[in-house]
């Protein structure tokens, strides 16, 4: 019987389709202006970039515009570019335009589909941000697609890693900015971290269009962006809380050697509460009172090193230094560090020299800097399974885009095998059939040790590994040996060429995570990027157009050959936790129209497949006589496997959503606080603000020792006189005040108020009043600085501890929003106070001027896939590129041999002495 929802999709099709269909007037629209824009001269074509910017400042709405505005980019697409947009392309690009997410198959164009909506929200001039997955496609994207924009007289710049401020700024003042998300985030944090508001690089946050939308805003989000640099030494305090641990014996903590958890008992805390009572470091009657959470953070992780942490098992101690072991390997980790005071109290526990740990300056998630955009669009091919994760935290609507030819990819079921070496021996007898017939097979892997694993397997069947070579050596031009191909690194000019070609007939292509790499898979081979590679440094001419001529028709050959073979094999060696990526790899075969065919091989001892009950599985399938090397293959385990997934999609969405709870309390602050820093500095003096802060600083110290309706006998002017010499810098008789018959608090306030005026005044007189403009600016910026960078580490370390609120059937979330509330309270009241103490002793003194040492800062992003700190790659990347560009060996570089040449840049020439560049002579096989 067919379901109710089932026979209304039938009946008027799905809420995507209805959504397709209402675009469809608008595509009319624009094909009818399309004879228009063909007769328009180059110069009126991009007249009327001049004609929409005087329509917008006249009032018209850019919607109104995007008719008119998308004809123009179809028209200057195809004279510049040689391609002119799909009509399914302009409904991706109307997609976009209104801050939703195109989610189109892979070959379908997204590249070209985003100047559509680019170039309209461009013209405000307010600045368009497109965001990709990397650097390589940040340069190739911008370079490519500022042609059109170019023709029609808009303005693109490109952020990638190694950039100065003034090349950064000016490529944010650009019409159109192409951009990694790493870099956006981190400038948009160290602008946060400046002092003067024309140091600032980034002018807003108007428009973004995300590439691989899935990668960035659910990938990568699940680990945040931060800016660090090394903490004044605490070496004392860990040394000290050290001390104490030794004290705490069985029953003063539960150990949960399992989950490697230790926790203090009821009993515990009363012991530490006194031990650190004693020593002077306890503030106020409890252990965890607010005020003592960062002690509480030190005094856990000592309870860690002390009860979780083995000498020798977990770490080593080797030259007084402490040295993490890794648990899988057993191998020593030098350099690397745990986190969070970890490490440090590991070197107290062990004696060894306390090394100081990094401070958090600013942090940020991608989650939160994307929801800055006014508004907010991403493209990808894969992005439906998580729609409801989109919707709900960034508020954008996925959007199947159909493709411009039907899709006539072959899916197999799954293939399951009762262990991974018959699966593999499945899998290589696929390869070798494929490749018997010319077929070219796209491998995709989970991990690096997959992919290893069965590069090892193919080597013992008689395969070769070609590292980047050239893939064209039959007599043919296809891959005639049998050699294939791995990809493990990030992405590279090098890579991008080997999956650009992985279409080749009999090509072998073994992949790890092909998800965002950029370059489409094209049967045959990629014409522009193999014209590039062989002819890069022929001059234009009719030699090179002859040249060019031949690889096209060579291209054509084997594209007819590989289509013939049936098109790209795609197998995937393993299920993964996300049906997303599963399709990420699937899609590479059957880009626009052409055949292809995709199949998983899966084993009992993958990890999704043992996770959920494989054993029960593998007992099922030996009593029904399934015997080794055979595979069972059926619908229903498909739809199992799926729903697995669900499963794990559900539970990572959960975790992400928990995460970022957390993180919205933090980013309720962050943006107070930097939204007041822009202020400051945008203001031409503080002055006003400062006597605001000097006035609530005296009525604070006012309300706190002269109460409400109290007697003058209950008023404490003792304690009043000295905060007033504290924070004031000045000697008054309140006592005295105290003493005359009716005085009230409010006119004891009005007197520290004009007494704190002129003297401050005065101060200022001795200074002169432009100089202590300045000084007051400085002061508050600096003070604001350091107190935000200790609030930070105070929040992280309160977030470690909040769970066992849990314990008291009090809610975790909503005792750290209550509890990061009044530390943030706390930080303004500090600021207020540190900085009318500091001002009300200021001097200036004469001196020669000391040279200003940078802060040393580091910015990190960890790869949730990897672990690898992504900022630490680039840098390295950029570190090489400058070495080889400074060239600070040449002179000792032997032609003959390459050992000597050291790191050579890609656009060097070769030292071979050949005359090419590196990468088109001795770096083509690197």
């Amino acid at each position: 019987m067919v379901g109710l929802g089932a026979l209304a999709r039938k009946l008027f099709g799905s809420s995507n389709d209805r959504r397709v269909k209402s675009y469809r007037p608008r595509i009319a629209e624009i094909g009818a202006l399309e004879p228009e824009m063909k007769a328009l001269s180059d110069e009126q074509l991009r007249a009327r970039t001049d004609e929409f910017r005087a329509k917008l400042a006249a009032g018209t709405k850019i919607d109104d515009l995007l008719v008119p505005a998308f004809a123009t980019v179809r028209e200057a697409g195809r004279r510049v570019l040689g391609q002119r947009h799909f009509d399914v392309q302009l409904i991706g690009g109307m997609v976009l335009n209104d801050g939703g997410i195109a989610e189109m198959k892979t070959g379908e164009g997204k590249t070209l589909v985003a100047t559509l909506a680019t170039y309209l929200n461009a013209l405000p001039g307010k600045g368009v941000h497109v965001v990709t997955v990397n650097d390589y496609l940040a340069k190739r994207d911008s370079e490519w697609m500022s042609r059109v924009y170019g023709f029609l007289g808009l303005s693109t710049g490109v952020i990638v890693h190694g950039l100065s401020d003034d090349q950064r700024r000016a490529a944010y003042l650009c019409d159109i900015t192409y951009a990694t998300n790493n870099e956006l985030g981190f400038d948009y944090l160290r602008d946060n971290m400046k002092y003067e508001r024309e140091q600032m690089v980034q002018r807003g946050h108007h428009y973004a269009i995300v590439d691989e939308v899935d990668s960035i805003l659910v990938d990568e989000a699940r680990t945040p962006l931060i800016i660090s640099g090394p903490l004044e030494d605490r070496s004392d305090l860990y040394v000290t809380i050290d001390k104490f641990i030794p004290a705490i014996v069985e029953g003063d903590f539960d150990l949960d050697e399992k989950q490697r958890t230790v926790i203090f008992t009821e009993t515990g805390t009363e012991k530490l509460e006194g031990l650190l009572g004693a020593a002077g470091l306890l503030k106020g009657a409890s252990l965890y009172d607010i005020e003592n959470v960062s002690i509480v953070h030190h005094v856990n992780q000592a309870l860690r090193a002390h009860k979780l942490f083995q000498r020798d098992r977990d770490y080593i101690v080797k030259d007084g230094e402490v040295v993490i072991i890794d648990e899988f390997t057993g191998r020593m980790m030098p350099g690397r560090r745990y986190s969070d005071g970890l490490h440090q109290a590991l070197e107290a526990k062990e004696g060894a020299r306390i090394q100081p740990e990094n401070q958090t300056f600013a942090s940020i998630t991608f989650q939160n800097y994307f929801r800055m955009y006014g508004k907010l669009s991403g493209m990808t091919g894969t992005a439906a399974t998580e729609a409801d994760e989109f919707m709900d935290i960034y508020g954008l609507e996925v959007i199947e885009i159909p493709t411009n030819l039907p899709v006539s990819r072959i899916d197999d079921d799954d293939e399951v095998y009762r262990s991974v070496p018959e699966k593999f021996t499945a899998i290589v007898e696929t390869i070798r059939d494929c490749k018997s017939r010319g077929q070219p097979v796209l491998v995709g892997t989970t991990s690096i040790e997959k992919s290893e694993t069965l590069a090892t397997m193919l080597k013992s069947h008689g395969f070769k590994q070609q590292d980047f070579g050239v893939l064209f050596d039959g007599d043919d031009g296809s891959t005639s040996e049998m050699v294939f191909q791995v990809l493990n690194a990030r992405y590279h000019e090098q890579e991008a060429y080997i999956i650009s070609q992985a279409g080749v007939p009999g090509a072998v292509t073994i992949a790890t995570n092909m998800a965002g790499r950029g370059t489409d898979i094209q049967l045959g081979g990629n014409a522009d990027m193999r014209i590039e590679r062989e002819l890069g440094d022929m001059p234009a001419g009719p030699e090179r157009d002859a040249a060019e001529t031949k690889i096209r028709a060579d291209i054509a050959r084997l594209k007819q050959k590989a289509l013939d073979a049936g098109g790209l094999f795609v197998i995937g060696t393993e299920r993964h936790e996300s049906r997303r990526i599963d399709n990420q790899l699937r899609g590479r075969s059957g880009r626009q129209g052409d055949p292809g065919h995709s199949r998983f091989y899966l084993s009992l001892q993958d990890d999704l497949m043992r996770i959920f009950g494989s054993d029960r599985m593998d007992g099922m399938l030996q009593k029904l006589g399934l015997k080794e090397g055979e595979a069972i293959v059926h619908p229903w385990i498909n739809k199992a496997l799926e729903k697995a997934q669900q499963k794990v999609e559900a539970r990572n969405f959960d975790i992400r959503k928990n995460l970022l709870k957390y993180d919205d309390v933090m980013n309720d602050q962050r943006k107070v606080i930097f939204e007041q820093r822009i202020e400051l500095m945008s203001e031409e003096t503080v002055e006003e603000t400062v006597r605001d802060m000097r006035h609530d600083v005296i009525a604070d110290l006012v309300a706190r020792h002269i109460p409400q309706n109290a007697y003058a006998e209950q008023w404490n002017t003792e304690g009043l006189t000295a905060e007033v010499q504290q924070y004031l810098n000045l000697d008054l008789p309140i006592t005295d005040w105290a003493k005359e018959e009716g005085i009230a608090d409010e006119e004891i306030r009005e007197r520290l108020m004009t007494a704190a005026d002129e003297a401050f005044a005065a101060r200022e007189a001795r200074t002169s009043p432009e100089l202590m403009r300045h000084i007051e600016k400085a002061i508050l910026l600096q003070t604001l600085d350091h107190l935000w960078r200790e609030h930070l580490a105070a929040l992280d370390h309160l977030r470690s501890v909040i769970g066992f609120r849990g314990y008291a059937q009090r809610d975790p979330l909503s005792e750290y929003r209550t509890e990061a509330f009044t530390l943030f309270e706390t930080l303004l009241a500090t600021l207020r106070q540190i900085v009318t103490g500091q001002l009300m002793r200021v001097e200036l003194a004469e001196r020669q001027p000391e040279p200003q040492v940078p802060e040393r800062i580091q910015a990190s992003h960890i790869d949730p896939a990897t672990g690898e700190d992504e900022m630490a790659l680039a840098d390295q990347a950029v570190l090489t590129a400058q070495f080889s560009g400074s060239n600070p060996v040449a002179t000792a570089r032997d032609p003959e041999n390459p050992a000597t040449w050291g790191a050579v840049g890609r656009n060097e020439a070769c030292p071979c002495g050949s005359g090419k560049k590196f990468k088109h002579c001795h770096g083509q096989y690197a």
